[in-house]
């Protein structure tokens, strides 16, 4: 099990008012329609999630790390669990021609208005109870997903993120904190977080799933 980093600099380009977050509007409403995963969340006003997540080809680089760091070729199975409007599977397709991709998410919209070149591979479904059969995939990926899940149903979901997949080839990055800005910072800006864990006690969490996978967090820095 290894920590590489993929995703921190993407998340690091992004310009967050994290006290302006948490004054203009009563968090835990604006929470709560979040954790809805509906157009208020995706495509909605800013507070209450992206703001409008559209493609902008910000993906393409992490595709191209990840393809290959992984040695993902052509006619190989992709499954990614969370994969939201499908931006990263998208990206993939054009990375490595040839390339199987499958797409799983809890949100019925994010399915719906996902990019249309890849939305006949996407299907509404739960990370803790993933409808696929052992080791049928050859990567596996989570990105900004599971820390949206209780321990328990995350424990769930990182043994079924093994299961599906062949040997170890995974990866998943969830959002975490170093020391105490950054953990206020969290606390100010999520939404729909509700594993609040330091690397160190994410890596308890990999190892009481038995989850031997990589991993990679983010941090609001």
């Amino acid at each position: 099990m290894t920590q590489i980093d993929f995703i921190q600099k993407v998340n690091a380009a992004t310009k967050r008012d994290y006290i302006g977050r948490v004054l203009e509007a009563d968090k835990s409403e604006i929470a709560t329609i979040a954790k809805r995963f509906d157009v208020d969340y995706w495509d909605g006003d800013r507070k209450t999630g992206y703001g409008g997540y559209k493609y902008d080809g910000r993906w393409r680089p992490i595709a191209e790390e990840m393809a290959k760091h992984y040695g993902l070729k052509s006619g190989m199975r992709i499954l990614d669990v969370g994969c939201g409007k499908g931006f990263l599977l998208y990206e993939f397709t054009q990375v490595v021609p040839g390339i199987e991709i499958v797409g799983l998410d809890i949100s019925k919209y994010g399915i719906e208005n996902s990019k249309e070149e890849v939305r006949a591979d996407l299907q509404v479904g739960d990370a803790k109870s993933l409808p696929f059969k052992d080791n049928s995939y050859d990567f596996v990926v989570s990105l900004g997903t599971l820390h949206n899940l209780y321990l328990p149903d995350l424990v769930e979901a990182l043994k079924e993120i093994k299961r599906v997949s062949k040997e170890s080839n995974n990866y998943v990055m969830v959002e975490s904190y170093r020391n105490e800005r950054e953990k206020m910072n969290l606390l100010y800006w999520q939404l729909t977080c509700e594993s609040f864990f330091t690397p160190h006690e994410w890596e308890w969490v990999f190892n009481l799933a038995q989850y031997q996978g990589d991993h990679g967090y983010i941090y609001f820095e």
